[in-house]
C-alpha cells in the first residue's frame, strides 16, 4: 500500500501547465471499464509527462483502491470535499504513480447522493472544488458512479468533456441514450461547454464476431468521436488493481499498457 501524504508533499512541477482539461469518464452501466480506464489512461499521462489528478466519485472506491491506497486509513476524501466545504487540495494524495495524484473515495461516499439533495447549489459542488485546482494540472480525471444520481450530475457540471467506454459486448449501445439525454440537459440548463471527448471501446476481443460487429456499430453511430486505440480484454488488466499500481507498471509490455500508452497519445492529440 502506497504512504498517505498530504498535497504539501507533492513533488515539484518541471513543467508549465497550460489549460487545464477536466474529463468526466463515464458510463451509467457498470462493469464497462471505466475504473481500469481512469487509472491506466492516467498513469499513461502521468508517465508521458503530463500532470494527472483522478478524483474518485464513485462510492466503491476502485480507482482509489486501485491505485494502493488502503481506504480505512483516510481520514477525509472527496465526500468531506462535496458535503463539509474541506478543499480539494485537503484530500489530494500525491504522487500515486509518477505524475499522478489522486482524490480518493471512501464508502462514506454512499450517502453523499441522499445528503446532497437538501444542500444549496447542490449540482455545483465538484464543479466549485475543481475550479481551484485549474492551472496546477494537465488533465483532471472524474470516475463516475456507475448511476445517473447527483454524484454523475456534479460530474457533468464540473467537466469541460466526456470519455465513454462502451464495452464490445451485447447491448453495448442500451443505456448510452440515456446517458446521452442526461450529457443534453446538462448542457442546456448548468454547463454550455460540455461535449464528448471521445468514445473508448472496451474489452476487446477481435477473435469473436460479437465484438468486431459491436466495434462497427459504435463507429457507425458516433463516427470520429471513437478513439481508434481498442482496449483488449486481457487477464492482466483486472490483476493490475489488486496489487495497487497501473497497467503500465504491472505488466508493461503486455497488450493492456500498450493500448492505454496509444490512448494516452491519442488523448494528447486531441487537444
Amino acid at each position: 500500500m502506497k504512504p498517505i501524504r498530504s498535497y504539501s508533499e507533492k513533488k515539484p512541477v518541471t513543467h508549465a501547465i497550460g489549460t487545464t482539461k477536466v474529463i468526466a469518464i463515464i458510463n451509467q452501466k457498470g462493469g464497462v471499464g471505466k475504473s481500469t480506464t481512469a487509472i491506466n489512461l492516467s498513469a499513461a499521462l502521468g508517465e508521458a509527462g503530463k500532470q494527472v489528478l483522478l478524483i474518485d466519485l464513485d462510492p466503491q472506491g476502485n480507482a482509489t483502491s486501485g491505485l494502493g491506497i488502503e481506504k480505512s486509513l483516510l481520514s477525509k476524501c472527496i465526500y468531506n470535499v462535496l458535503l463539509d466545504d474541506t478543499s480539494l487540495e485537503e484530500v489530494i494524495i500525491p504522487d500515486v504513480s509518477e505524475g499522478l495524484d489522486i482524490a480518493p473515495a471512501t464508502i462514506n461516499l454512499a450517502g453523499a447522493e441522499v445528503e446532497l439533495v437538501s444542500e444549496m447549489a447542490r449540482e455545483n459542488r465538484l464543479k466549485d472544488a475543481v475550479g481551484t485546482m485549474r492551472g496546477k494540472y494537465d488533465y483532471i480525471f472524474i470516475d463516475c458512479p456507475p448511476s445517473l444520481g447527483l454524484l454523475t450530475v456534479n460530474s457533468l457540471v464540473a467537466a469541460d468533456k466526456l470519455i465513454i467506454p462502451i464495452q464490445t459486448e451485447f447491448y453495448a449501445l442500451e443505456g448510452v441514450t440515456k446517458l446521452l439525454e442526461s450529457m443534453k440537459r446538462v448542457k442546456s440548463r448548468l454547463n454550455p461547454s460540455l461535449d464528448i471527448f471521445g468514445i473508448l471501446l472496451t474489452m476487446y476481443d477481435g477473435r469473436t464476431t460479437l465484438s468486431r460487429q459491436v466495434a462497427a456499430e459504435v463507429r457507425n453511430y458516433f463516427g470520429e468521436l471513437v478513439f481508434e486505440t481498442l482496449i483488449p480484454r486481457t487477464v492482466k488488466l483486472s490483476e493490475a488493481p489488486s496489487y495497487g499500481i497501473p497497467i503500465t507498471q504491472y505488466d508493461p509490455q503486455g497488450k493492456g499498457a500498450i493500448s492505454y500508452t496509444n490512448l494516452a497519445k491519442e488523448v494528447m492529440q486531441r487537444g
